[in-house]
């Protein structure tokens, strides 16, 4: 995990309740969860194994260890977890060097959140090598504190991950807006009591309470994060 936190007199914009907002990275700022599943497809073939297009929902958005876990007992595939992760790792890492496209919607975002020096924490189920290769995508500038999958003792759909952001950043979830595209996150962030924006990406997911659900990043900014404090209450 690692954190350069702004000054206390930053965290908080002047007349908002709004503390910080924490962002989801695969499928919600990067374009990459459809990545993710190309590159289980291609490891799995090299093994002998055709996936099902149905298991997609099963695997997304959740931790490595959930997703090859299942695939290996849906599968039968004759190769370990810690065998199987490398080589996804290794794929994605491959995928994501030649190609990585921003969500719509994303740049314009994370541009807006930095210039009013609003913390922003990335919180992502990917592990940190993956993590420190897109931020040089996305701008490492915009991040007061990154939260890897591989450095909680349980990552989502627990809260672990979120609660160590808001933690990290000295902030009360409670305050915080966390912007999610699957239902994993969604839970994970739920569980630790903020504020979510759901922008679907793979799976639906419904509105609920203290969860507002939109198309596009393009839709978000930094009223509208400000606005759910008040309206969610």
């Amino acid at each position: 995990m690692t954190s350069t936190v702004p000054a206390l007199g930053t965290r908080t914009a002047e007349g908002s309740a709004l503390q910080a907002v924490l962002l989801d990275m695969d499928g919600t700022l990067v374009d990459t969860e459809g990545f993710w599943w190309d590159v289980e497809l291609e490891v799995f073939a090299s093994l002998g194994h055709t996936l099902d297009d149905s298991w997609r929902h099963v695997v997304v958005g959740g931790p490595m260890t959930r997703s090859a876990g299942f695939l290996i007992e849906a599968t039968g595939a004759d190769i370990t977890l810690a065998e199987l992760s490398v080589l996804l790792n290794d794929g994605f890492e491959q995928r994501i060097g030649r190609d990585l496209p921003l969500m719509p919607g994303a740049a314009r975002l994370l541009a807006e959140l930095s210039a009013h020096e609003l913390p922003t924490a990335l919180v992502s189920a990917s592990h940190r090598r993956i993590i420190d290769r897109v931020l040089t995508s996305l701008g490492p500038r915009h991040f007061a504190l990154t939260v890897a999958g591989d450095e909680v003792p349980r990552t989502k759909p627990h809260p672990d991950p979120y609660l160590a952001a808001a933690a990290g950043l000295g902030v009360d979830p409670a305050r915080c807006a966390v912007v999610e595209d699957t239902a994993t996150g969604v839970a994970a962030a739920e569980a630790a009591g903020c504020h979510v924006v759901a922008v679907p990406s793979v799976a639906p997911i419904t509105p609920a309470a203290r969860r507002t659900v939109v198309a596009s990043l393009e839709e978000v900014d930094l009223t509208f994060l400000r606005g759910l404090m008040t309206q969610m209450r």
